[in-house]
């Protein structure tokens, strides 16, 4: 029996059928006007699935919702029983549900009712190795426990919790750990190198197959794979090749690694959805919206390990091959409690990414605000990226960051000479390998407590270009702005609260602020008192 079997032996719950519910076409948090007006681009509104008014209950499957028996195939039942009838509403009614894998299908929608709490099993053999795509780049990892592939008019709706069982599959670093958090944490097995915890010897081999990011090298063989499957986590939530997507009301919390990726779909729709993992998971992102095309990302809460709201398109010559950007996208209204970054692109842009539009947000404490990154290798262009209306508190590094030599680690996890040695390198030509920057622009942006206001770090042999930043005001700063590797940037009313030299320019063209352009060839910073 395992350990999550046996944490749930004294939890019972009751579950009641509820009447078929109406078309979600017409339930819409925020009215069209609001999402789609005075948008910066051209974009047809994105569909939301609609649905038969036929629906069955779990129960009729032979669910039972005691938290100790599985119900994998009941509920994978209903939703192929759903989709032969030709689409519906699969119920999952209040109680607590343990399950292993579920694999949505065309024309349903999986409706956890409030009080419904389903719980993914911690045991690592019910997830299949499947080939997949993680982190950009194309390797296997463990099923996840809701997928879905070439699927159309799908959802996921409802006042339910889906629980991944994330803190069975996850490292953890000692540093992010208070001192009894972690005795405890060794004290309940697993193994431990570098002041890492894993939770199982297979975990950690996995671990040190990987030379870069979280992708294993050198596993050849059935066996193999299958002896590294702890480290295989899978991401809570994977739509792949889909059209007409809803994810709407539910709660998503606890995933392995990633929480929710929806990879190369249309016109999908996250409305109302919560997200909370731990602040100390590794590879913890609350959204990864990849190579996807027309999305709205509307009144959510993102609480999240790693970054949490971020844009992707797949990884150097993978995400090249592929060439599917990640276009065409809304996100509006939306409140991050915690992050590596609250609005993300990138570091896997190599498919590029182009007409996105972010407004009304509040980041609560993130590392860093708004986090642009990439690197050497990715290739790629990021443009036609507009966000107006920010509010921030506790940043403790950057607001605004371009990162153009991100080495994978999160924000203050490296130090300025690590970061110096990578910018040491000798530059090379342009290729098809350069990532691209340009066409940004940001305005209407409040925050109270950061560290570095601004920090622009592009490439030498390609400089972020064209960005604009107007109407600004970030107070107590621990220090001002710096600009590095860029052309054509234009900071209009800015106002920051820092003692000191507010702006530092170097390698730097055409820096206009609040109308005086500003010139800097060299390395040596050019200090600005504004």
């Amino acid at each position: 029996m395992n350990t999550l079997i046996k944490r749930l032996l004294a939890l019972t719950a009751c579950a009641l059928p509820i009447l078929a519910q109406t078309s979600l076409a017409q339930e819409k948090t925020c009215a069209d006007d609001c999402l789609y007006k005075n948008l910066p681009f051209d974009m047809p509104k994105v569909e939301r699935p609609v649905f038969p008014d036929y629906s069955v209950n779990i129960l009729q499957f032979g669910a039972k919702g005691n938290g100790i028996e599985l119900n994998t195939k009941a509920i994978n039942d209903a939703i192929k029983a759903v989709n032969a009838k030709g689409g519906g509403t699969v119920v999952i009614p209040e109680g607590l549900w343990l399950t292993g894998p579920i694999e949505l299908l065309s024309n349903v929608n999986l409706h956890a009712e409030k009080n419904a709490l389903i719980i993914f099993t911690d045991d690592f053999n019910a997830y299949p190795i499947i080939k997949t795509s993680f982190e950009g780049l194309e390797t296997r990892r463990c099923q996840s426990p809701i997928s879905a592939r070439n699927a159309e008019n799908i959802a996921i709706t409802g006042e339910g919790v889906f629980d991944g069982s994330g803190d069975s599959w996850r490292p953890v670093k000692k540093g992010k750990l208070t001192s009894s958090q972690w005795n405890s944490l060794v004290k309940s097995g697993g193994v431990v190198q570098d002041n890492v915890w894993y939770p199982t010897a297979g975990s950690l081999k996995g671990a040190m197959a990987c030379k870069e990011f979280n992708n294993p090298e050198g596993i050849e063989t059935d066996e193999e794979w299958n002896e590294i499957r702890p480290w295989l986590r899978p991401v809570l939530l994977n739509i792949v090749k889909s059209k007409k997507v809803l994810l709407e009301g539910v709660t998503f919390k606890n995933s392995p690694s990633w929480c929710l990726h929806p990879l190369s779909c249309e016109h999908i729709t996250i409305s109302r959805v919560k997200v909370f993992n731990p602040w100390y998971s590794q590879n913890g992102d609350a959204l990864d919206l990849e190579s996807c095309n027309y999305a709205v990302i509307a009144d959510c809460i993102f609480d999240a390990g790693d970054d949490a709201i971020c844009i992707k398109s797949g990884k150097d010559e993978d995400g090249r091959r592929r060439g599917e950007p990640c276009q065409n996208v809304i996100v509006k209204n939306n409140v991050v409690l915690h992050g590596h970054g609250g609005f993300v692109v990138g570091s896997e842009m190599s498919g590029g990414v182009k007409n996105i539009y972010v407004s009304d947000c509040t980041f609560l404490g993130t590392d860093v605000g708004l986090r642009f990154k990439s690197t050497r290798g990715r290739g790629g262009v990021v443009e036609g990226i507009y966000i107006n209306n920010i509010n921030m508190i506790d940043i403790p590094h950057e607001p605004l960051l371009f990162d153009l030599f991100y080495g994978g680690k999160g924000a203050g996890e490296e130090t300025e000479d690590e970061l110096a040695n990578r910018m040491k390198a000798e530059i090379p030509p342009v290729t098809e390998e350069t990532p691209a920057f340009r066409n940004i622009h940001i305005s209407n942006i409040n925050c109270k407590g950061s560290g570095r206001a601004m920090f622009f770090n592009g490439l030498p042999e390609m400089p972020i270009s064209n960005v604009s930043v107007k109407n600004v005001f970030i107070s107590d700063a621990k220090s001002g702005i710096v600009i590095s590797q860029a052309k054509d940037v234009v900071l209009e009313d800015i106002h920051i609260e820092i003692k000191g030299d507010v702006l530092q320019i170097k390698n730097a063209d055409n820096v206009k602020v609040n109308g005086k352009a500003y010139k800097n060839d060299s390395a040596k910073p050019q200090a600005i008192g504004l």
